[in-house]
């Protein structure tokens, strides 16, 4: 059958359930296509809160479909395959972080929201790529440790005079992207805006032009003038940085920046979803509460 044939069965599944299908930016193209909604992890949780659909389908990861569970405990979240983890939310535990905790007494926990329900529930307050540094500053603590990600923790702490403990975990596919491969691809590209993920190392950000999240990739690529970019982060997104920017041209520094846990999701797979509701994605209420508070206190910080 057809792309557009599954798509039509697709939208017709989700009239017949009173249902919406979000999906991430780094989903496979035919997935994004035919989405309700598409975005980052927060942002599509948020946005499907304030409609009226009575089950969610989110195209992502499974940490992305406890986030709408989070915040959404009105709506029906279903995952359409269960196989599809997370590199860095896997790299740590609540009980590693409960762990962490008893030897820093007293400092904050700031936790990106790449990470599990379970480990929310264990923090003070979230945060995204894009507000890490204000989430940081906004709180009266010197010192904060941030998890899971290494990099972000260690591009949050060359912007803050706080003291940012981190934890040892990182976006696999983000983290793999060098500095040499960056190089390579800005000298076949000279003419090219080189945007980078706060999840990328280091010594990547330093060669970045912009270091945007991905909602903030779009968002510069639309206002800004130039005509060709490079894109340091997972190359799904240039799926949708096209469709918007017909005018301009994007190129992936490297082959490697491809996460296979986000292209495991088909179009089957959605109306097999649909078709059984599962796969369920549900949380202690206890947990609920306690992730939801870590994210509210983050909504809380102004923005600009």
């Amino acid at each position: 059958m057809s792309y557009s044939a599954l798509q039509q069965e697709v939208r017709d599944w989700l009239q017949q359930r009173q249902a919406i299908l979000v999906a991430h930016n780094y989903q496979p193209p035919e997935i994004q296509d035919v989405a309700d909604f598409t975005g980052d992890s927060l942002g599509l949780s948020l946005t499907a809160s304030q409609t009226r659909a009575r089950v969610i389908v989110f195209a992502g990861v499974h940490f992305m479909a406890e986030t709408a569970a989070i915040i959404c405990p009105d709506k029906t979240v279903l995952l359409p395959r269960l196989d599809v983890g997370c590199y860095m939310a896997d790299t740590i535990s609540a009980a590693a972080l409960r762990a962490r905790k008893a030897e820093l007494p007293g400092v904050p926990v700031v936790t990106y929201v790449n990470s599990t329900a379970a480990v929310k529930a264990e923090s003070d307050i979230c945060c995204t790529s894009a507000n890490a540094v204000k989430v940081v500053n906004s709180l009266t603590a010197d010192r904060v440790l941030m998890v899971p990600d290494r990099n972000l923790a260690l591009y949050t702490a060359r912007r803050t005079s706080k003291e940012v403990l981190y934890w040892e975990g990182c976006c696999d596919i983000h983290d793999a992207l060098t500095a040499q491969e960056v190089r390579a691809c800005r000298a076949a590209h000279p003419q090219a805006v080189f945007i980078a993920h706060p999840e990328c190392r280091p010594e990547v950000l330093e060669l970045a032009d912009v270091i945007r999240s991905t909602t903030g990739m779009l968002q510069y690529v639309r206002e800004d003038a130039a005509r060709e970019f490079i894109i340091g982060t997972e190359m799904g997104i240039i799926h949708t940085l096209t469709k918007e920017n017909p005018d301009k041209r994007f190129y992936s520094p490297a082959a490697g920046l491809l996460c296979p846990d986000m292209k495991r999701i088909t179009l089957e797979d959605v109306i097999n979803a649909l078709r059984e509701m599962r796969y369920r994605i549900s949380l202690p209420e206890e947990s609920r509460l306690k992730a939801l508070l870590a994210v509210e206190r983050m909504l809380a910080v102004p923005r600009d």
